[in-house]
């Protein structure tokens, strides 16, 4: 599982120019599901999410999670986060979950967030959406699953 998160002072998501989602202060996380993935990665995604500290402190070092800024989350299911691009120049989805799976995950990594932080708006897996933001840095940092599963120092 890959979620790429930027840290954003506000988000909207639409689907065929309706407002489905906003969020302010916050992240913006984008995920892909391969088709390893299982609810562990759910799991790990959701924890490296809400408290990887991307949000400065008083002296502007990033020292505050967003669950210490209260801040707001909107994920969102983004296949082609999960896409190889090692070889050729068209991306493949051989690495990609299929359509089942992936909503499987999305719904459980959505459910994880939520029972820990309550300030969660999601995407809708399959659509086709458009997606404003403000970035604020820019800060984008991508978490990967297949870390938790490598001995790290």
């Amino acid at each position: 599982m890959n979620l790429l998160a930027q840290r954003v002072l506000s988000s909207s998501l639409y689907i065929e120019k309706k407002k489905i989602a906003s969020i302010d202060r916050g992240i913006l996380a984008l995920v892909g599901i391969e088709k390893s993935d299982t609810s562990s990665d759910c799991k790990f995604i959701a924890d490296k999410l809400l408290n990887y500290r991307i949000f400065p402190d008083d002296k502007g070092r990033m020292e505050k999670s967003v669950l210490d800024v209260k801040g707001d989350v909107l994920l969102v299911p983004e296949v082609t986060l999960a896409i190889a691009t090692r070889k050729g120049t068209r991306p493949s989805f051989s690495e990609a979950a299929n359509p089942d799976l992936g909503k499987k995950l999305f719904n459980e990594l959505s459910n994880k967030i939520r029972e820990i932080h309550d300030k969660l708006e999601v995407g809708i897996f399959g659509a086709d959406m458009e997606i404003n933001l403000i970035n604020d840095g820019p800060v984008t940092f991508l978490f990967k699953s297949t870390d938790s599963k490598k001995n790290l120092d």
